[in-house]
């Protein structure tokens, strides 16, 4: 870890990987979820919107291959990027036959460039069978496997409607290892109901589960999701700004600093963000954060206490 940085970031990781920029791609592949199909639910988490975090470019016509094509051309124009990871991001991107799956991430691969891949998922849509075929393509390629977890707390998965457990989780971690598949885990600041004591605990749980990155966001409410009622009628008040900074400080702290964190705050569509009207200045987060920790004088890993020290 850059001690100048205070904490391992995901371009740095990148650079040091490879030698140079390497810039994702967000991939759209037609999905869904079971939280959205009737499986679990149809009404999906109480934060997420009918595009499910992703671009609609599938809607729109688009295959793989082309979204990719057309997504390196702003990156190769604004960071002279020569490499890429495709990022599988919309809904759940285990959640079909292990036959489209490898459809999905043969076509990503036959772009020039695509030096990886990063499949984003749910602990509850995965088995032997498709972590198989992800760990393949890890033999010669850069995998991350992003699991939403967003919390430890049972109580809180169910409130947001998530679908499945903590128990999920932790049998998915435990089949996905020795794959070469690199584990990273979403987390959600600020979601109702929990303390900073609660977000803290899963910073502490997460830091000794055996991934290798995570992925912080923030709550923010968008417009014509049911958490969106909630802020509405008065039932849920997102974070304030300072307590979201000085909360990811805290929580970085509590991790282990070779742990890549891939993210460290929500980028949310202007247009479709209610509250908090913060969250949609990332650049002034993301600054707030380095400041907040540079002037505490704390940084990733600083109060790791690893459960079975050496």
């Amino acid at each position: 870890m850059d001690r100048s940085k205070r904490y391992t970031d995901y371009n740095s990781y990148l650079r040091g990987m490879f030698g140079e920029r390497v810039q994702k791609i967000a991939v759209d592949a037609g999905l869904t979820c079971p939280n959205r199909d009737g499986t679990l639910s149809s009404k999906g988490c109480i934060y997420c919107n009918a595009k499910g975090s992703g671009t609609g470019a599938f809607a729109r016509g688009m295959g793989i291959r082309e979204q990719i094509e057309a997504g390196k051309i702003p990156m190769m124009k604004k960071y002279k990027a020569k490499k890429f990871l495709a990022y599988f991001q919309s809904f759940t991107n285990t959640y079909t036959s292990v036959e489209i799956m490898r459809a999905m991430y043969d076509a990503a691969f036959s772009c020039e460039g695509v030096v990886g891949m990063a499949v984003g998922t749910r602990p509850d849509c995965v088995d032997e069978r498709k972590l198989d075929l992800i760990g393949s393509y890890a033999q010669k390629y850069l995998v991350w496997l992003e699991y939403g977890l967003q919390s430890i707390h049972d109580t809180t998965l169910a409130f947001i409607n998530r679908g499945h457990t903590l128990k999920d989780f932790e049998n998915a971690v435990a089949m996905t290892r020795g794959k070469g598949i690199q584990i990273c885990a979403h987390v959600i600041l600020g979601l109702p109901g929990e303390t900073r004591d609660m977000m803290l605990d899963t910073a502490r749980y997460l830091a000794d589960s055996g991934i290798h990155g995570v992925k912080i966001h923030l709550l923010y409410v968008i417009k014509d999701t049911p958490l969106d009622r909630l802020f509405l009628a008065g039932k849920y008040q997102p974070m304030t700004q300072r307590e979201y900074v000085e909360t990811v400080c805290d929580f970085l702290a509590l991790l282990p600093e070779q742990m890549v964190i891939q993210r460290i705050t929500g980028d949310p569509h202007g247009s479709e963000l209610r509250a908090p009207a913060w969250a949609g200045r990332y650049r002034e987060t993301f600054n707030l954060i380095q400041q907040a920790l540079a002037h505490r004088d704390t940084f990733q890993g600083k109060k790791y206490q690893p459960k079975n020290p050496a």
